[in-house]
Order: structure tokens, then C-alpha cells, then sequence
């Protein structure tokens, strides 16, 4: 049994290193860092998005009911959350190199 083993690992051992020799490596695949998938990154920036608005919607909502100002601070807050979620994605999305501040 552990002349079985010994053989097939010199096999495989042999076999490698001829495939080096030979140029028949397959390439190395490209890595790629976890959660970087098309799929995730679109879910990520729907996320982002909705929950930037949605966070903007309730604080403008509160303060009108709280404040008895009707639409004054839910529009405000809209525009901001959507700039806010503008600014997450492009942070996401933008540039890697670059520093802020």
C-alpha cells in the first residue's frame, strides 16, 4: 500500500515536471478579491442607494410630523440622501488610486 502511494505521488511529481518543461501549465487564473462579482457589486449599489434614500426619507418625515412643517424637511432630506447615495457609489465605484484629503 505504501508502495501505491510512493509511486503515484513520484508519477504525479514526474508528470509536473514535464509539463513545465513542455510549456502545457495551464495560466494561472486571474484572482479576483471575494465580492467583487458583477452581481455583488450591482446588489452592493442598489443597497446603497435605497438605503440612502430611505434613511433621508424617515429623518425629513420625523422632523415634519415632530416640527408640523409638512413637505419642507422630507424634500430636503430626499435631495440630500440621493446626493449621499451618489456620493457612496462613486465612492465605491470611482477611482482607487486617488486619496481624500
Amino acid at each position: 500500500m505504501t508502495e501505491t502511494r510512493n509511486d503515484q505521488a513520484s508519477f504525479e511529481a514526474r508528470l509536473a515536471a514535464a509539463r513545465r518543461r513542455q510549456g502545457l501549465e495551464a495560466p494561472p487564473r486571474p484572482v479576483q478579491e471575494p465580492g467583487f462579482s458583477a452581481m455583488g457589486v450591482g446588489l452592493r449599489v442598489g443597497v446603497e442607494m435605497v438605503s440612502a434614500l430611505v434613511v433621508a426619507v424617515a429623518i425629513g418625515w420625523g422632523l415634519d410630523r415632530w416640527l408640523h412643517t409638512r413637505p419642507l424637511f422630507l424634500a430636503v432630506f430626499v435631495l440630500l440622501g440621493g446626493a449621499a447615495g451618489v456620493a457612496n457609489v462613486w465612492r465605491l465605484m470611482g477611482p482607487k488610486g486617488l486619496k481624500n484629503g
